[in-house]
């Protein structure tokens, strides 16, 4: 709320990113400002048309699936601005032509079917991509038998129904309705695993094991900690873990093999017990998987439209792991959270501070030191095919003046490929030229003096 009241901040919610162009200091950002169908400046947040909407739909962004919204509807109750937006895939008037009462119930008339997307461009001096993270779906382990049974919930279907703002209100509930009594949770579902990722996540530890105090404190029923091993790496996570193992919680380290759903509704859990060294078996009302936290669906795109680098596991590359962690390869481009990798929300917020610092520390400069190391196009043997231009990544390469080939050197980062694409041989790396190159080999196979 603070950075919607704050008057250096302009805030385009609703809204996505079409095109990039330009480099460090002067960018030219294309903005989609998608339609609401709520007309922002006259919209007051009183809420009477969503009380007055009688289309409900599962809501599967922010309850996870848990609960429903109405077909107009504000994201989550602190949601800035406190604007509605109608969804008119759900809307009965934009799928079968009848209703309005949300235009009815409207006291200031905000209410606009007719609206349309608007496109915005803004200039912009540096970007800072924060992006967040996705969560991985464990349907696609059968083992886990997500889907065949509404007692199965990931870890974040557990948090809403933990909430207080949830389905529930904050009881802790089956789906009958009771009370359960016994719990099991399941570490690195998708995490640390060949079928599906091999990177750790981080914070699955330390959200289970608030899950499992939650239940112990909610409902007083058993947990089964099914665990590989327990990573409380933050300050006081160790010591929140022995507080967690005195509540009574019983651990297994050991991946939770399967979960079979049994004929009464009931779950079977089967798995390993490193340390007694045998296969251990528990029948549970409620599953909660841990699952493994992943990029961003869409973040292939993201990358092109800014020119970031992505890492084997999908997130986006850093310049440099511990010298640089929040700058990309294209200059006036920052990283900021989950977005570059998994981290909790300590390190998050570590992170994106960083980040705004880091563009402050731009402008403060004024001025932009580029590297040396960049291309260089011979203009009289360039016959302007434009294969340097599809090849470049960094979108540093144009077709100008004469049909010939330019290098904006703001955007190259000297990688080469334009080179090694040209047919014609007219671009040069430099400080990479073949004579540098050839004369570094020769050294290099040179007999000893």
């Amino acid at each position: 709320m603070d950075a919607g009241r704050h008057r250096g901040i302009k805030l385009y919610t609703y809204s996505e990113v079409e095109s990039v162009s330009g480099y460090v200091g002067n960018f030219t950002v294309r903005i989609r400002k998608r339609a609401r169908s709520v007309i922002e400046e006259l919209c007051t947040g009183c809420g009477l048309c969503q009380e007055k909407c009688p289309r409900k739909v599962t809501d599967t962004a922010f309850e996870a699936g848990m609960g429903q919204r109405k077909a107009i509807y504000r994201p989550f109750a602190q949601a800035v601005p406190n604007t509605p937006v109608l969804d008119r895939e759900s809307c009965l008037y934009f799928t079968k032509g009848r209703c309005r009462l949300c235009e009815k119930a409207c006291p200031v008339g905000a209410i606009d079917y007719e609206q349309e997307d608007q496109t915005i461009e803004v200039k912009v001096g540096a970007i800072v991509v924060a992006t967040g993270l996705a969560m991985w779906d464990p349907g696609k382990l059968p083992q886990y038998s997500y889907g065949r049974s509404p007692n199965i919930l990931t870890g974040i279907q557990f948090e809403r129904l933990s909430s207080a703002g949830g389905p529930t209100g904050g009881k802790i509930l089956t789906a009958e309705g009771r009370q359960p009594e016994r719990v099991a949770i399941i570490h690195c579902v998708g995490s640390r695993d060949d079928h599906a990722h091999r990177y750790c996540s981080r914070i699955c530890c330390m959200y289970s094991l608030k899950h499992a105090h939650q239940v112990r404190d909610k409902t007083g029923a058993e947990v089964y900690d099914f665990y590989m091993d327990m990573r409380a790496f933050g300050k006081a996570y160790d010591e929140y873990y022995r507080r967690v193992q005195e509540e009574g919680v019983t651990f297994i380290r050991g991946r939770g093999a399967d979960i079979e759903v049994l004929p009464d509704g009931k779950l079977r859990v089967r798995g390993e017990d490193n340390d007694l060294g045998r296969l251990v078996t528990v029948d549970v009302d409620i599953v909660v998987l841990a699952t493994a936290v992943e990029a961003q669906p869409d973040s292939n795109r993201v990358a092109s439209l800014f020119g970031l680098g992505r890492t084997p596991d999908g997130f986006y590359a850093e310049a440099h792991p511990k010298l640089r962690p929040v700058e990309t390869t294209t200059a006036g481009v920052m990283l900021a959270g989950t977005c570059q990798g998994p981290r909790d929300v300590l390190d998050a917020v570590a992170h994106a501070g960083a980040a705004a610092l880091e563009v402050v520390r731009i402008f403060n400069q004024g001025q932009v030191t580029i590297p040396p190391t960049v291309a260089e196009i011979d203009a009289d043997q360039c016959v302007g095919c434009g294969e340097c231009v599809l090849v470049c990544p960094y979108s540093a390469i144009a077709i100008g003046d004469e049909s010939k080939a330019q290098i904006n050197p703001a955007l190259c980062q000297g990688c080469g490929t334009c080179t090694a694409a040209c047919p014609a041989g007219a671009i040069t790396s430099l400080h990479f030229t073949d004579d540098e190159i050839v004369a570094q080999l020769d050294g290099l196979l040179a007999e000893p003096a």
